[in-house]
């Protein structure tokens, strides 16, 4: 059986997750500059949202590369 692991944000009570943050975001990249699946960062639902709509403003402002690779 596997163990629960519990969403980062949650755990420490992150309020808002602000796009400007591009080392944070960057953990949630791949190296092809994809969105990383809640499965796979185990970030709850309504932050994987969040996360996804910070990440997309931080590509359109050129924060973030599109592609890294």
């Amino acid at each position: 059986m596997k163990r629960r692991v519990d969403c980062y944000f949650k755990k420490n009570r992150v309020k808002e997750i602000d796009y400007r943050d591009t080392q944070m975001l960057n953990r949630y990249i791949t190296s092809w500059g994809k969105i990383k699946s809640a499965r796979e960062t185990n970030t709850s639902t309504k932050y994987q949202r969040v996360l996804a709509v910070a990440i997309k403003r931080a590509r359109y402002l050129g924060l973030l590369s599109a592609a890294k690779r």
